[in-house]
């Protein structure tokens, strides 16, 4: 309960295979105070039988932060659960969203939609085994399973197992003759269906995901829903989070300028750089905090053509914020 008081929803960013991972998420913190981040998604397999520090390391900074997990079985997901809450994580979000044929051959993802008792068995795991919220990310249906009604079951299941809040991706998606990044832009947005499992479960928390690319939609979308997710739009261009926490959480700090946020962010990227982390890994993070300024493209090319080489250092990315213009 502590955990659940501390969390506040409002607005977070869409755990992206291969974007957020922590040096991005790092960098959009130093950007938003209050916004909800979220991690790669990352299997069960991957955190009982590999190098657990690669995937759940995180700075301090980045709180709140919660942990996506990719799995369906219950002893795993448990076993997952502890290590997120011993590693300090502020939520556990189980993954039932994602349409890949390679997450669908690990029985999890998108495809559980189909096993609601599957996803509730899960879900009651880990919280028996943690005193972390627990949450879920899902579609509004699968194939031909999309009916209202098949939706209303699998929340009904869900939330029967003790999971409060639900995000929900207001598209379906297609299992199979749709790639993921297909299913992401091909199905309809359906508000409506989102709007309307807020009304039919008033007591459940419903953060709405899917389309959502300015903090105004994200307003418009308050007004019918507890949170919004915001996904691709946010990585691209990050400067939309500068204001959020004025917008939508209150909190009336002095906004940083981008060059500002590029000089916090120098510190850590020479302590990661230090440690082994290669300058690019960090720097294609921040490509697009100056889009729609002047010489942007300069930044974008310096730190493109510099980062990769060997021997880059971070200078590259403060050799770049030089081409800009301050405003």
């Amino acid at each position: 309960m502590q955990h659940e008081l501390m969390l506040n929803r409002k607005l977070s960013i869409a755990p992206m295979l291969d974007w957020t991972d922590r040096y991005c998420r790092y960098f959009l913190r130093l950007i938003s105070k209050h916004t909800l981040l979220y991690t790669e998604m990352v299997t069960t397999g991957a955190l009982l039988h590999g190098d657990q520090a690669r995937h759940l390391d995180f700075d301090p900074t980045e709180h709140p932060v919660a942990l996506q997990l990719g799995g369906s079985d219950p002893a795993e997901l448990a076993a997952c659960a502890r290590l997120a809450e011993q590693w300090g994580y502020d939520e556990i979000n189980l993954n039932v969203g994602c349409p890949s044929d390679r997450v669908q051959s690990g029985m999890f993802g998108a495809c559980l939609m189909a096993t609601p008792q599957v996803v509730a068995d899960g879900v009651a795991a880990m919280l028996d085994a943690t005193s972390l919220p627990v949450t879920v990310k899902h579609r509004i249906g699968i194939d031909d399973l999309d009916s209202y009604e098949a939706l209303t079951n699998f929340v009904t299941t869900v939330s029967g197992a003790g999971c409060s809040t639900f995000i929900i991706h207001a598209r379906k998606a297609w299992l199979s003759g749709l790639s993921p990044r297909e299913n992401r832009e091909i199905p309809p947005l359906r508000y409506d269906v989102v709007h309307q499992i807020k009304r039919d479960f008033p007591r459940l928390e419903i953060i709405l995901n899917g389309g959502i690319t300015t903090l105004a939609q994200a307003q418009e979308q308050l007004a019918h829903v507890d949170g919004v997710m915001i996904g691709r739009e946010a990585y691209q261009n990050p400067w939309i989070l500068a204001e959020a926490d004025r917008l939508l959480f209150g909190d009336d700090h002095p906004i940083p300028s981008r060059h500002q946020i590029i000089e916090q962010l120098m510190p850590f990227a020479e302590e990661q750089h230090a440690k082994g982390a290669p300058v690019n890994r960090i720097s294609r993070h921040i490509l697009g905090i100056f889009q729609g300024q002047p010489r942007a493209r300069s930044w974008r090319r310096h730190i493109s053509e510099n980062a990769h080489r060997a021997g880059a250092t971070p200078d590259v990315i403060a050799e770049a914020a030089q081409m800009v213009p301050k405003q």
